[in-house]
């Protein structure tokens, strides 16, 4: 297959990364400075645990071309980046698009392209890029598909990902599994801005870490009672004692750990912009469908002047 990921950043340099390794026919459309340095030296990318860097030279591009026509097209660039990029995506012949990272707006989004196969992802990878190189953590692990309703794109995802080091989950219901998503990495992302950037400074704070937890119990609440699906399903339950339990233990453990900085805090202080539009849109479905959530305000206002 030929494919083309639209987007360099960590997660679209992972991404291309891993196919490249996988002997796949894949592109990376950069841009800039960033763009040059690929060119020349090849994706360097350093491993935050093991600390080895491995280079590849995955070929570059710096624009779609209407012309150019690829089996798949992964979108990877930031929410607030989508809407610069659909009619690039509409001009080009490429039928099957796949958005990857946060989004709120999917229904929308494919309704946009009409003409297209859409499907939606995401990545577990994370960290943050230098002049030269990326510095991350990639699980190889990828939850892809497409809206409630719409036709599988099961078979297309097994052959993007065939021979890879992918761990896939397929799942139907994507529109769904993002909005819970920002239901969950928002109240930690009020975390980073409160502490700015350093998380340690909340890590004792067991009721602020609880707080945090209720934000998200009003996120998945809200989405549960205007008829959506809470997802993944280990999240079901998401009013329970136990869900609460293995909550805490994970804020805890970002919060006193490196793990912190790097599924969150990086993200979070070099995307501001991106976690207030995100937040914004999450917010204007809570108030269109009469949600109530008054733990979410508090910690939006407690994150200082971050959030626009």
């Amino acid at each position: 297959m030929k494919i083309l990921v639209f987007g360099a950043g960590v997660l679209g340099c992972n991404l291309a990364n891993d196919l490249f390794r996988a002997g796949k026919d894949v592109t990376l459309l950069a841009r800039g400075k960033w763009a040059q340095e690929i060119q020349e030296n090849g994706l360097r990318i350093k491993n935050k645990f093991s600390f080895r860097t491995s280079v590849c030279r995955v070929p570059v591009v710096t624009e779609l071309k209407e012309e150019e026509v690829y089996d798949v097209i992964f979108v990877v660039v930031r929410y607030t980046q989508l809407e610069a990029v659909i009619d690039v995506l509409r001009a080009n012949k490429t039928k099957n698009i796949v958005f990857v990272g946060n989004n709120v707006r999917a229904a929308e989004l494919a309704a946009g392209l009409p003409e297209k196969n859409v499907l939606f992802a995401f990545a577990s990878s994370a960290g943050h890029r230098e002049r030269d190189r990326v510095i991350s953590v990639d699980l190889h692990k990828i939850t892809i598909g497409k809206l409630c309703g719409a036709p599988s794109g099961e078979e297309l995802t097994r052959q993007i990902f065939a021979g890879t080091k992918y761990k896939v989950f397929y799942e139907p219901n994507m529109g769904d599994y993002l909005l819970c998503h920002a239901a969950f990495v928002l109240p930690a992302a009020f975390a980073c801005y409160k502490t700015e950037g350093d998380l340690k400074k909340v890590k004792k704070d067991d009721a602020y870490l609880n707080r945090l937890i209720d934000a998200n119990i009003e996120g998945y609440r809200a989405i549960r009672n205007a008829g959506h699906k809470i997802l993944p399903k280990a999240d079901k339950d998401f009013e329970s004692a136990a869900y609460r339990k293995t909550c805490f233990r994970f804020f805890k453990l970002m919060c006193a750990t490196s793990l912190g900085k790097i599924c969150a805090s990086d993200h979070a202080m070099n995307a501001v912009e991106e976690m207030s539009a995100l937040n914004r849109d999450l917010k204007t479905f809570f108030d269109e469908t009469g949600a109530q959530y008054p733990v979410w305000k508090t910690l939006e206002k407690e994150a200082g002047g971050y959030l626009k």
